[in-house]
């Protein structure tokens, strides 16, 4: 496999927009709730895509200012520089103005036409499209208009229709405009970048490719096996972005509370750890946090050497043999996806909803693949039990103060944000995966709210054929309710995945140790240790079997 195509997202604190200047400090850049004044000078056009060329990039990541400034003079310097773009929706999901009838900022077919005319047009990036869906008022207060349509009034199964069928709407549109104008559609994919562990299979069934944010605020493991898991079962790409915002605070150059939210050294493994799991494409966000730009010219901070090391010294030495698309596990977690990461509420942005108990299992199925590691109410860092050092710092250090070029000192141990939660070789499916796509797991949990007819068939005749399955009893008819050996395998049917001696008993040999989290492409395992007390470091090991 070629090595993925690396890139960088636009700045939003640092300095202003090189096509649209003083127009980018008049919106909101951020996801905080504030304009931004731009920190330092702004940069000429082709110093920055000078920037991004030596910091090894193929393509870059530009979200469209609502009003269009500037954006024919950067498709025009993208292809003057041969710089592959993706267009993203940030900033009008932001700041408006939006698709009827929702919270959503699409790409206008001028802009989407013109892009896609220079040749160098690879994607159209859709922002956290499954957050905006559940938490449609995070940036829209007029209304609660969710990213993909209101869904209120449906069950909980055409809740998720609904939002499968807006996406697949939306996809056909861009296709259907493309091709109207003789450009190939299948080199202009739409790409969900995703914060929360959900809806992933949602947006993939209508058509999405699916781009998991690694660091942030998630769980790695979790994250990354349910985006492996979504782009198997429905035969997508596997984008990658490495996104720097996140809870900590350290002595590392911030140039906001939260910016960057990790150490320099997380950052690192957090780039190999990503790359290790072949990803077509993988990108930075946001450049300000590895340049400072001053007296026309740029300057790397810790994290841009980090970004250097890793291009020019990592990859070489590390040649990929496998892709995501390679992955197959040990363990199968099959579960509906009910687009709850611990909030408990609004699931698929329906308010109506009750949100029924049964949702809670898949957390506590987490729980017990991860060892115990992963929270047993949630499966992001967005639940109880959580604080964020950033919190104290916006707190304590006045806006005008930044960028701290040397950070603020702060206690390790009061930092949350490790990367390591061990889980063996785990990939997610939904409630309808088929047997062809499933692989040859050794065990097969399955959790949620429901499960389709012929998934259900499919882990029974897993069972009969020497696996074992733990499956939750509200999923189960009455002539399969008892548990025993069926076939060549075992058949457990439980209340809950944590109270319940018999899963542990029968989950323990498949869960691997707690001192190695390993994920599988074809024949390479890649296995990821602690580098570090607690885990915000990691160690790689490549065992071909």
């Amino acid at each position: 496999m070629a090595r993925p195509k690396l890139g960088m997202q636009g700045p939003v604190i640092a300095w202003q927009d090189s096509w649209a200047g003083a127009a980018s400090d008049e919106i909101m850049r951020t996801g905080t709730g504030s304009v931004y004044p731009s920190q330092e000078a702004l940069p000429a056009p082709d110093l920055f895509l000078q920037a991004l060329k030596e910091l090894g990039c193929d393509f870059y990541v530009h979200h469209m200012l609502p009003n269009g400034a500037g954006q024919s003079a950067m498709v025009r310097d993208m292809a003057k520089h041969g710089m592959d773009l993706i267009l993203g929706n940030e900033y009008g999901n932001i700041n408006g103005p939006y698709a009827e009838g929702t919270n959503r900022y699409d790409v206008p077919d001028e802009a989407l036409l013109e892009a896609a005319g220079s040749g160098k047009l690879i994607g159209l990036l859709y922002d956290e499209p499954e957050h905006l869906q559940i938490n449609a008022s995070q940036y829209r207060k007029d209304a609660f208009l969710p990213h993909w349509g209101t869904t209120e009034e449906n069950t909980l199964r055409q809740s998720q229709d609904s939002v499968v069928r807006a996406v697949a709407e939306r996809t056909a549109h861009v296709r259907g405009v493309l091709a109207n104008a003789g450009v190939d559609p299948e080199g202009v994919p739409l790409v969900g970048e995703f914060v929360f562990p959900t809806l992933f299979h949602t947006k993939a069934r209508g058509g999405m490719i699916v781009c998991p944010k690694i660091m942030k605020e998630s769980f790695q493991s979790l994250q990354l096996s349910t985006a492996l898991g979504a782009a198997k079962q429905y035969g997508r790409g596997l984008w990658i972005c490495a996104d720097l915002w996140g809870p900590d605070v350290g002595p590392w150059f911030i140039r906001t509370p939260g910016f960057p939210g990790h150490s320099p050294e997380e950052y690192a493994s957090a780039l190999k750890m990503g790359y290790f799991m072949g990803p077509t494409h993988l990108f930075t966000e946001n450049i300000d946090a590895l340049l400072q730009h001053g007296n026309g010219s740029f300057r790397r901070t810790e994290f841009g050497e980090v970004w250097e090391e890793f291009v020019r010294d990592f990859i070489p030495a590390h040649p990929l043999t496998w892709s995501h698309a390679e992955a197959v596990p040990d363990i199968a977690f099959i579960h509906s996806d009910d687009s709850n990461y611990g909030q408990n509420a609004r699931l698929f942005g329906n308010r109506g909803l009750a949100v029924p108990d049964a949702a809670q299992s898949v957390f506590r199925a987490w729980h017990l693949l991860s060892h115990g590691t992963i929270p047993a109410h949630g499966s992001c860092m967005h639940i109880p039990g959580f604080a964020f050092p950033r919190h104290r710092l916006k707190a304590e250090v006045p806006r005008d103060e930044f960028p701290l070029l040397q950070g603020r000192p702060h206690a390790i141990e009061e930092q949350v944000h490790p990367l390591y939660y061990p889980t063996n070789n785990v990939l997610v499916f939904d409630e309808t995966v088929r047997d062809e796509q499933l692989g040859n797991p050794k065990m097969i949990l399955v959790a949620g709210t429901r499960l389709s007819a012929e998934t259900l068939k499919t882990v029974r005749r897993r069972a009969e054929a020497g696996a074992t399955v733990i499956i939750a009893d509200w999923l189960v008819p009455e002539p399969w309710k008892a548990s025993g050996r069926t076939g060549e395998g075992k058949w457990l049917v439980t209340s809950d995945f944590l109270s319940d001696d018999r899963v542990k008993e029968e989950a323990g040999p498949h869960l691997g140790g707690s001192d190695c989290w390993m994920q599988r492409f074809a024949d390479a395992e890649v296995r990821m240790y602690k580098a570090d007390e607690r885990g915000f470091t990691l160690d790689f090991e490549i065992r071909n079997r």
